[in-house]
């Protein structure tokens, strides 16, 4: 059972999400609600347990708070969040998903897309849609190295949780090629003023910058 929370200020989409979710036996909505703020505090005042698994939070509210202040939050709390958003710009993108966004949709998907982007933000992965592709394809800012597609298929298995002969097999290459693409890989990042030194910050890379994937089987 997946616990969801959402934070938006449309009556009628909260409205619409509680309908959605209660036919969705995976799912279990804890908590609807406009700011970010009364979903941290809650009925009995502050917490130290999440408020929820995922929380479903709306890009632009009506408090004025900050799109990317409210992911940090959020965050800390130790939830993992997926916007949903009727703004698909792509600035306001990638600022959500490099704030630590887990995903990002815009609202006129389906309950089936909602369903598997939900899955996939609660099992650790980005939940990928057309908007987030896009942004990322047409980012020109410059803590988001450019990566070979070569670099990126490695980087890809090796981040998944494959050893480096493993990822080397796959991607029909000896092992020292793919430490030598892994390396350059690493040094793209460090230059951009994102260290990366280990497996483990490799994955948090393809996570924050969506370039995933991750599943070796994918």
């Amino acid at each position: 059972m997946i616990t969801v929370a959402v934070v938006d200020d449309d009556r009628m989409l909260l409205d619409g999400i509680r309908s959605w979710l209660a036919d969705t036996p995976q799912l279990r909505l804890v908590a609807a609600v406009a700011t970010v703020g009364e979903l941290l505090t809650g009925p009995d005042g502050p917490t130290s347990r999440p408020p929820a698994d995922v929380v479903l939070l709306d890009l632009l509210l009506k408090d004025g708070s900050e799109p990317v202040a409210n992911i940090c939050r959020l965050r800390a709390a130790g939830s993992r969040v997926l916007v949903i958003s009727t703004v698909a710009g792509r600035e306001r993108v990638i600022a959500a998903v490099a704030a630590g966004a887990d995903g990002y949709l815009t609202k006129d998907n389906d309950l089936e897309t909602l369903v598997a982007a939900v899955e996939a933000v609660a099992a650790g992965d980005t939940a990928h849609s057309p908007e987030l592709a896009f942004a990322w394809a047409h980012d020109t800012g410059q803590t988001r190295p450019r990566i070979s597609p070569k670099e990126l298929e490695v980087l890809r298995a090796y981040a998944s949780g494959l050893t480096l002969k493993a990822t080397a097999r796959r991607a029909g290459i000896s092992p020292h090629t793919a430490k030598y693409y892994l390396d350059r890989v690493k040094d793209k990042y460090q230059q951009a003023g994102r260290p990366t030194y280990t497996k483990t910050d490799l994955a948090a890379r393809v996570r924050e910058d969506g370039i995933g994937p991750t599943d070796p089987d994918n």
